[in-house]
């Protein structure tokens, strides 16, 4: 989004033709942002989704997304399993807990409980993330199932509205998380970075707020924006949303 964001011509003074390869993953891509990387840049990106646990790997070229925009790709490593709350297996287009079936074992070091916490009834292997695979067995992320917002009982997934708030002009980075609310249990709210800090606002909240409400149900949409100079992020670019949630969160207990 940085690089998109750039002004055009300080995005065309730089010769990129003799680049080959770009490897992205860590978290979903917004659709909208990789066609248009692929557009400036041609068919060099490379998507994967993997773990440091090495139960599965799933990956896909340029060429691959274009034709099913959004995947991560078709599993390479151990057999992609959908399966929902009462680990029973989804169909093709239905979401859930994403598991790998016949890949290498892994086990956490000195936790047998989140090591058997990670396992199917079947011994299939999970890394927490919520998705679907279409007709051909690619694979398209919804989410950590960690992350996801559960206000009055239904299932809200951050994701989506990231994907939407960070293509506004006016944002240089979101994290949208869930906090709490007496009546429904949890609330959504956006953390964002602005391209300009003169901007944080509430005029700029409810312009976001209506940016969302314009293209989400009003459901899934931000009650509340917070402003922030800069998000905790890994220099790799991995979010730690876990140091946001603790600020909303402390001295609470978030019920599942």
């Amino acid at each position: 989004m940085r690089l998109l964001k750039l002004p055009p011509e300080t995005r065309l003074r730089y010769d990129h033709a003799s680049l080959k390869v770009a490897i992205h993953a860590a978290a979903p891509c917004p659709v909208q942002v990789k066609e248009a990387m692929i557009r400036w840049w041609g068919p060099v990106l490379y998507e994967y989704y993997a773990g440091t646990e090495g139960n599965g790997y799933v990956a896909c070229d340029s060429h691959e997304w274009l034709a099913h925009p959004g995947t991560v790709g078709r599993a390479l490593v151990g057999e992609i399993r959908i399966l929902d709350d009462a680990g029973r297996v989804l169909p093709a287009g239905e979401t859930g807990t994403i598991h790998f079936a016949n890949g290498p074992a892994f086990e956490y070091h000195n936790d047998a409980a989140k090591t058997a916490a990670s396992r199917s009834r079947e011994g299939w292997s999970t890394l927490g993330d919520v998705g679907h695979v279409d007709a051909e067995g690619y694979l398209y992320l919804t989410d950590r199932r960690h992350y996801v917002i559960i206000s009055g009982g239904v299932n809200i997934y951050p994701q989506e509205v990231e994907n939407l708030l960070v293509s506004h002009p006016k944002v240089a980075d979101v994290a949208v998380i869930g906090v709490p609310n007496d009546e429904y249990g949890e609330e959504v709210k956006a953390v964002v970075q602005p391209m300009d800090m003169k901007d944080a606002g509430p005029a700029l909240a409810a312009e976001l707020i209506g940016f969302c409400r314009a293209h989400l149900s009003h459901l899934k949409c931000p009650r509340s924006v917070d402003f922030d100079a800069a998000l905790p992020r890994h220099p790799t670019g991995k979010l730690y949303k876990r140091l946001l949630r603790e600020r909303y969160w402390a001295g609470r207990e978030r019920k599942l």
